[in-house]
């Protein structure tokens, strides 16, 4: 029986394994945004990542599942088709089909790029487009052929509307197109080089870039850079300008779904202007190269921190190190060590490729994005209040951490062979983190599979009809987002984010579609007085004004001087607890979510709203004592 190429069988193994695993509905971070905005066409929060809401609309209506199972089941296909990839890659390399698919399972079961894979975000189709540059760069070098170089812009120029991440590829295509089995595609090399040049400066809306991009580029059809025809010195710089100008103009699909305000419309960028505050990131602080926004010993030491999450976070799901954790990192270390020094010899132009996307996906992605420190990493001469992160940014790394499971299949098959071993015993050596990261990375668990909808169903159906609910974050908003506009739950509940309130569009569309406008752009004083406003427009209109268990003390006490406790909301207004309504509750969380635990992991965030979710309960014992400082650590009441 013939064996089945190590692209698809790679590529087969690890879709099942993403689907076995997949989310079956919407999870926390940013996923019900994306969700949301796909189903409504509409644009998420900046850059807006047009092309991966087409893309994540147009699939879903195709594919027979809930539409979150269905987009989170995009992230699996492109996490797959990478490691599709990969395989074909590491095979053209090498020669050898079980390198080509342990390097491909390795680099695809690392649990970054796993769990991006099973849940709908925007860096598992990055991490595919950037995979399909490769390929295309790949294609190039070895055919010489213009359409392939030209197909090389254009995945690098897609990067605009699809998310910028992907561009940590670019270089590593460059080399591959520029690279050939006789001497440097010098042209080749100009004509990619600043059609990545040009794409950077359509990311940050930077003219100069724009500018130095475009001179590159033209700078290719110089004569002395090798043999070519005047016609084609000419008619490539131009194609390629006018590739990267097309796969850069989808942007403007944002503009004209912004002219028709649909339900996810972050930045409203329904003019030029607003649109290029959109795509270049404008609304969020971008840190410059220097000063680092935090040590440079600790950044480093959150890359490796991050790197020993990677091949058992099983054996250890916490922040902190544990020995069998970290001994399985060591050993996938080792075996990257082995893969690289034998993929030297055996192949310069593919190692140089795995190289580059190394280096630009580690050291690089550090220098350029400039962190602040994690919020888990503790170091000595770290300021116990120095700004941190909002969240882990492991998977700003993952082309790293590719790059890394690629060389450490390959060296796993090396050893095997070293040690008189059949081939099949190092691929089941690559597959390990299979095993190994498996019940860390799944999100098929109870609570992680339920817990982030039916936290917004229960915010919703607390709020009174016509209500004005406040919400503190991200985590209690997109659930939100997603309930109303996909599963069409009580829309006439008017979502009110805090953080969001410190930009004029949020505050304008609060006023357009909801008739809670607020201060004006020149009486806006900070988010929480601004918040105030809305809550006294509130209540002049007769709606009820309440606030998620997730608000402050003092966040919800500018809103209204005092509370009720009612399910998993505070209504503003006099009383303790609404007694009825939220017995009512504690028994609807204790049919939906029977299992009180959620599993140890790196981030806390099921386990915080699961936590929240048992503040019915917590308030009908807080009535029958008769003391309500019980609610105090767990609901934020105080």
């Amino acid at each position: 029986m013939k064996r089945p190429d190590a692209a698809i069988a790679s590529a087969v193994v690890l879709f099942a394994v993403y689907g076995l695993t997949l989310a079956p509905d919407v999870t926390f971070w940013d996923a019900g945004e994306f969700i949301s905005a796909a189903h409504a066409l509409g644009v998420p929060h900046p850059p807006g990542t047009p092309l991966f809401i087409l893309l994540a609309n147009t699939w879903a209506k195709f594919v027979p599942l809930s539409w979150a199972a269905a987009t989170n089941l995009l992230s699996a296909a492109a996490t797959a088709l990478a490691a599709g990839i990969t395989a074909r890659l590491v095979h053209r390399g090498t020669n050898s089909w079980a390198m080509a698919f342990a390097a491909a399972i390795a680099a695809g079961t690392m649990s970054t790029a796993w769990s991006s894979a099973t849940e709908t975000e925007v860096y598992a189709a990055s991490l595919g487009l950037g995979m399909l540059a490769i390929w295309a760069g790949d294609r190039a070098g070895r055919s010489g052929e213009p359409r392939w170089t030209l197909l090389t812009a254009y995945c690098i120029a897609l990067a605009v509307p699809l998310h910028l991440s992907a561009l940590v590829a670019a270089p590593v295509a460059i080399v591959l197109a520029t690279v050939s089995a006789d001497v440097p595609r010098w042209r080749t090399a100009l004509l990619l080089t600043g059609a990545l040049v040009l794409a950077m400066g359509a990311g940050r809306v930077s003219l100069w870039l724009v500018v130095i991009g475009a001179v590159i580029v033209a700078a290719s059809s110089a004569p002395k850079l090798g043999r070519a025809t005047a016609a084609s010195r000419v008619v490539m710089p131009l194609a390629t300008i006018v590739i990267v100008a097309a796969g850069c103009s989808v942007v403007m699909f944002m503009l004209v779904r912004a002219g028709l305000d649909p339900v996810i419309n972050q930045g409203n960028p329904d003019t030029l202007e607003r649109l290029a505050v959109v795509v270049s990131r404008r609304q969020y602080p971008v840190a410059p190269l220097w000063p680092r926004m935090a040590p440079v010993w600790v950044q480093i030491a959150n890359l490796g921190q991050y790197a020993d999450w990677q091949v058992a976070l099983s054996t250890g799901p916490t922040v902190l190190p544990s020995l069998l954790r970290t001994s399985a990192t060591a050993l996938f270390v080792w075996l990257g060590f082995v893969g690289g020094s034998w993929h030297w010899h055996a192949d310069r132009r593919t190692w140089m490729a795995v190289a580059a996307l190394l280096l630009c996906g580690t050291l690089g992605v550090l220098a350029y994005l400039n962190l602040h420190a994690g919020p888990s990493i503790g170091f000595p001469g770290l300021a116990a209040d120095a700004q941190r992160e909002a969240r882990e940014r492991d998977y700003f790394f993952v082309f790293g951490f590719w790059a890394w499971g690629i060389w450490a299949g390959i060296g796993a098959v090396v050893l095997a062979r070293q040690w008189s071993r059949p081939a099949w015993a190092g691929v089941l050596v690559a597959a390990l983190p299979i095993v190994l990261n498996w019940g860390a990375v799944t999100r098929r668990g109870a609570a992680e599979s339920l817990v982030p909808r039916r936290w917004a169903e229960a915010l919703l159906e607390s709020t009174p009809p016509r209500g004005v609910l406040f919400v503190s974050g991200d985590n209690d908003t997109y659930p939100v987002w997603y309930a109303q506009e996909v599963l069409g739950l009580r829309r006439d509940v008017a979502v009110v984010t805090l953080p969001l309130l410190a930009t004029r569009w949020y505050r304008a569309e609060l006023g357009r579609r909801h008739g809670l406008p607020g201060p004006g752009p020149d009486e806006y004083q900070g988010r929480l007085s601004a918040a105030a406003v809305i809550a006294d427009d509130a209540r002049r209109q007769g709606r009820a004004v309440v606030a998620s268990v997730t608000l402050l003390p003092d966040e919800r006490q500018r809103l209204a001087p005092t509370w009720n406790a009612a399910g998993v909301v505070y209504r503003a207004g006099a009383g303790d607890v609404d007694t009825a309504l939220t017995i009512r509750w504690a028994a609807w969380v204790e049919r939906e979510l029977p299992i009180a635990s959620t599993k140890p992991a790196i981030d806390p965030v099921t386990s915080w709203f699961r936590g929240l979710m048992e503040c019915p309960r917590l308030m009908t014992e807080a009535a029958r004592a008769r003391d309500l400082s019980r609610l105090d650590s767990t609901c934020n009441y105080r």
